[in-house]
């Protein structure tokens, strides 16, 4: 998969999640390794939720990780806490932040 087929992927699947819920904003950034490396973040703000192929400097927690493990923890097939101690996913910045990923993928 390339780095624009993720994006895309990860366009389509966030697409499909609530996030209306979400009141306040959010931004994390993704770098993949491996095939199709590169970066790309996603926003949750206002209800809605963005994904662009950019690095976002503002951002709340960057999730390091290869795109099979990222689609796995969107589709529900690996808990990111369990892939975060496994060490198949590595996460920095705002530890509270990026825990509240999880309570809409």
């Amino acid at each position: 998969m390339t780095y624009e087929q993720i994006v895309e992927e990860m366009r389509k699947l966030i697409a499909k999640k609530d996030v209306s819920k979400v009141k306040e904003h959010l931004a994390y950034q993704f770098n993949i390794t491996g095939e199709g490396e590169g970066i790309f973040y996603l926003e949750v703000e206002g209800g809605r939720a963005h994904v662009e192929p950019y690095e976002y400097y503002d951002r709340h927690a960057i999730f390091v990780c290869e795109a099979d493990v990222l689609f796995d923890i969107i589709n529900g097939e690996l808990d990111p806490i369990k892939a975060f101690e496994i060490k198949k996913l590595e996460v920095g910045g705002d530890l509270t932040k990026a825990l509240k990923l999880k309570e809409f993928i």
